[in-house]
């Protein structure tokens, strides 16, 4: 990906990254590479002790860091996050619309709420980030990076994924609406789309923080979660891996981030099912 500013410069010491979902997963390693690399520190989450947690492993000093609790389906909760993260570092540099949930089993049994949750989280979360942060990124004038978090889901259609892989495509179709309007912006700010497999993050557990008015979900959600969270832990990259490849991803200016390359082979398949007009094959076929 060509741009006509160097994105590296996105991740500068001294410049400021806003990461959601960051009490557990990419998040946290995300912060703490940040961290590491001389950034300051938004951090969001639901989780409120994991994300005191992240803050400890951070070692950054106060004034260096704010952590938020922020529900990011609550468009007014990112607007205040957004405010407070202006109010006490001024310019935003990068921000990861990383937070992320899962729900699963037959498209059929999904219930409403599986529907109004992962989609208030995956994909408002992400609308929500791109409203409250884009307009100060553009108006700051200074080079600035997107990291929407999707996943492999979102360019393959696993079975009993439905409503994940729905919510996922989404967001890589709004990251590459959001490219093509960066790109015509005049001003140094790119969009990368972070598209992971298999990857032991603690998403398989989100239910637990499931909002009690959205608790019903598809009666085999928990059957299959069990199975993705083994397939998960026998993943061959960790979180700090993806963290680091995403950061990689930024710096080379990289629009779609790939976790796992062999990945690219299921996306090749479903497009040439596509051009000869047939079925796409089964992405979970052979797996676990």
């Amino acid at each position: 990906m060509t741009t006509a500013f160097d994105p590296s410069l996105a991740l500068k010491p001294g410049g400021t990254a806003v990461i959601t979902g960051a009490a557990s997963g990419f998040g946290r390693e995300l912060a703490l590479l940040c961290a590491a690399a001389g950034l300051q520190l938004v951090l969001a989450d639901v989780d409120e002790a994991g994300l005191a947690q992240t803050v400890a492993l951070t070692g950054l000093p106060p004034a260096a860091v704010l952590a938020q609790p922020c529900n990011v389906a609550d468009a007014g909760e990112v607007d205040r996050l957004a405010a407070r993260a202006h109010e006490r570092f001024g310019a935003v540099h990068l921000l990861f619309n990383n937070a992320g949930v899962i729900a699963a089993g037959p498209s059929w049994k999904a219930t409403p709420q599986d529907w109004q949750w992962v989609f208030g989280v995956n994909v408002m979360g992400v609308a929500h980030g791109i409203r409250s942060f884009v307009p100060g990124m553009l108006a700051q004038g200074e080079p600035a990076w997107v990291v929407n978090t999707a996943s492999v889901a979102g360019l393959v259609c696993p079975p009993e994924l439905g409503v994940y892989a729905a919510s996922k495509h989404a967001v890589v179709a709004l990251s590459e609406c959001l490219h093509h309007e960066l790109a015509g912006s005049g001003q140094p700010v790119g969009v990368s789309v972070l598209c992971p497999a298999y990857v032991d993050t603690g998403i398989a557990d989100a239910f637990r923080h499931r909002p009690a008015e959205l608790a019903e979900r598809n009666p085999d959600d928990a059957a299959f979660l069990a199975r993705t969270k083994v397939a998960m832990q026998a993943g061959r990259l960790s979180a700090r891996d993806v963290a680091q490849r995403t950061l990689d991803g930024v710096r080379e200016g990289r629009f779609y981030i790939l976790s796992h390359r062999s990945a690219a082979a299921g996306v090749e398949s479903r497009l040439r099912a596509f051009l000869a007009g047939g079925a796409p094959d089964n992405p979970l076929a052979g797996v676990g």
